[in-house]
């Protein structure tokens, strides 16, 4: 066996009766984890807005050998995803992760033109969706001594980007957030990841005129999500290229960085 196969392997982990509250699971990276965590027989609970797609995910899921529970519920009500949660806990006695993924792009005319509004509503999904995630697990995670809080950020949230404002914010917010949680949680048993994928074949990059650079087919990242979930990183970014270029621009100067971030496309 190689070492790089070798090295795979011991990171694997065993995901059977996993305790798995996934938010924004209706379709993208959240449906393709759920079947991915299915296929190693997670227990899901499937958190979204559209309960007809959740219905059929859940079918789906349980098809390949997994558990899951359907919540047809808007992350921005904090009532209910704590509702949703204290079910998961009733019926199957804990949480163990929780992947925060629910977002939005906000590629839209209104954000762009800084409507207050609309740019509230990216925030409120894309960061305080998951605060009201945390805000449900976090306290029995403490009393229990264990847990693992997930956060899908952004490679855009590193530097703003043109025609991203309110989406590079929610990301940049998105990642402090769950870095302060990590030295908030480290000694208390609760384990944090922060993901940064770059462009991904999803509903949410769908409709774009312009190429956008190293752009992964959904079915390759999740293989790459779930690995850095496994391993319990601190930080994952990828693809690797795109997240060396945005990592380099993070300490490029101001002059240089506009002048560079200030030809980008990608939103268009």
């Amino acid at each position: 066996m190689g070492r790089t196969l070798r090295s795979f392997v011991s990171f694997q982990m065993n995901w059977d009766g996993q305790v798995v509250f996934l938010t924004g699971a209706s379709s993208g990276i959240g449906e393709g984890l759920a079947l991915a965590l299915a296929k190693r027989g997670a227990v899901l609970g499937l958190v979204a807005r559209r309960r007809e797609m959740l219905d059929d995910l859940a079918d789906r899921c349980r098809k390949l050998g997994g558990t899951a529970r359907v919540f047809a519920i808007d992350v921005t009500d904090e009532a209910a995803v704590a509702e949703a949660a204290d079910e998961m806990r009733s019926e199957f006695g804990r949480i163990d992760i929780l992947i925060a993924n629910a977002g939005i792009g906000g590629n839209d005319e209104e954000t762009r033109s800084y409507r207050p509004l609309s740019v509230k509503k990216v925030i409120d999904i894309n960061l305080l969706g998951a605060v009201n995630a945390v805000h449900a697990v976090v306290p029995q995670m403490v009393d229990r001594g264990s847990g693992h809080l997930v956060a899908i950020s952004s490679l855009a949230g590193f530097r703003g980007l043109p025609k991203s404002a309110a989406y590079s914010a929610s990301k940049a917010g998105m990642t402090a957030f769950f870095e302060s949680l990590r030295l908030d949680l480290k000694h208390k048993g609760i384990d944090v990841t922060i993901i940064q994928p770059g462009f991904i074949k999803t509903p949410l990059t769908s409709g774009r005129k312009n190429k956008m650079p190293f752009l992964m087919e959904l079915d390759d990242a999740i293989p790459l999500f779930i690995k850095s979930i496994e391993k319990k990183k601190r930080f994952a970014a990828f693809p690797w290229q795109l997240a060396t270029i945005v990592r380099a621009g993070k300490f490029m100067p101001a002059w240089l960085y506009d002048r560079i971030a200030g030809r980008a496309r990608y939103r268009e």
